[in-house]
């Protein structure tokens, strides 16, 4: 087996695309037109997201992350040489700053966002 994608199931997924697009310059690879379900271009393994109704209509009980609740105990992972620069971006679009970048004690640099729908989405360098 292998990880093909990773599926955030939010409320509104045209917004969630647009929120990534913006916050951390991620290219939008599809958005079904039924408006339920998209992906975005991260390499081998995609970012998706679908509608919650989509999980609900598969008899699969679920919590809904919600920004004013602490998030899922789970976490997106983006890499990049800017962590700083990638922060500050995100928290111009809208993302909520919960940890600044600094560095861990194994090397990398490391900061943390919420995203809009409350997920945590962490930002951190290339492992050395």
């Amino acid at each position: 087996m292998r990880l093909g994608y990773v599926i955030l199931y939010v409320p509104d997924v045209a917004a969630a695309l647009a929120f990534y697009e913006a916050a951390f310059g991620l290219q939008r690879r599809f958005l079904h037109e039924s408006g339920t379900y998209g992906e975005m271009e991260t390499g081998g393994t995609a970012l998706a997201f679908a509608a919650e109704e989509l999980v609900r209509g598969n008899g699969v009980a679920f919590r809904p992350t919600r920004p004013g609740e602490p998030p899922a105990a789970a976490e997106v992972g983006l890499v990049t040489a800017d962590v700083a620069g990638g922060f500050a971006r995100a928290v111009a679009a809208g993302a909520s700053a919960c940890q600044a970048p600094g560095e861990k004690p194994w090397g990398q640099t490391v900061a943390y966002v919420r995203d809009l729908n409350g997920f945590l989405v962490e930002i951190c360098s290339p492992l050395r």
